[in-house]
């Protein structure tokens, strides 16, 4: 049976550059890691498209999916929900394959509770300002939306303190430089690293 894969959880207020930067990392020769799609209530914004950006669902069928257990974690924003289809994700780790979620702060505190060996890395902005006017450049939401986001990301901001690392996104190669980083560092972690060694020295069963 393979080593099972790591979690890797970015995470960050809403409008940060999670999407942006997790698509360099994957554009990138050296991508290793498995994407979990998320499932959404929300609109598909231009350009994106089902299954691959998210899987857009309707609002009954996503209760549906909490309701049979099939979500990792999931959190209603904006009126909209947001969640981690729990299969897809065990089956990559299962397989030895190490899995990146993208998801909102609310998302990332559930499965903190039900993966903590999972690597969290949290996204935040230069400042707030730099914030608010990504979210107004992003041309998707009115002024009421943008004004509920920006209240929402200052709570998110200070939950910060509950995650690994955190990763300023400045500038989005660079962004992404560091979480690669990150994660490599983190392989090497004693935590990680001695179980297996212990197998492999035939220590595993002694104490």
């Amino acid at each position: 049976m393979p080593k099972r894969g790591m979690l890797i959880v970015l995470s960050g207020p809403s409008g940060v550059g999670k999407g942006t930067v997790r698509k360099e990392i994957f554009s990138r020769e050296d991508n290793t890691f498995h994407y979990s799609v998320s499932m959404t209530t929300r609109k598909k914004r231009p350009g994106e498209v089902d299954g691959k950006d998210y899987f857009f669902v309707s609002k009954e069928e996503f209760e549906k999916e909490i309701e049979n257990g099939g979500m990792l974690e999931y959190a209603k924003y904006v009126d909209n929900y947001y969640g981690t289809p729990l299969k897809y994700v065990n089956e990559m780790l299962d397989q030895g394959k190490d899995v990146f979620l993208e998801i909102e702060v609310k998302g990332a505190m559930q499965v903190r509770e039900k993966v903590p060996d999972g690597l969290f890395i949290f996204l935040t902005p230069p400042d707030l300002m730099e914030l608010r006017q990504r979210i107004i450049n992003r041309g998707t939401d009115d002024l009421a939306t943008i004004d509920k986001r920006m209240e929402k990301a200052v709570g998110e901001i200070e939950m910060m303190q509950n995650y690994d690392y955190a990763v300023v996104n400045d500038e989005v190669p660079k962004a992404a430089e560091k979480i690669q980083t990150i994660i490599r560092a983190e392989r090497w972690r004693v935590k990680r690293f001695l179980p297996d060694y212990k197998k492999q020295l035939g220590l595993d069963d002694q104490q």
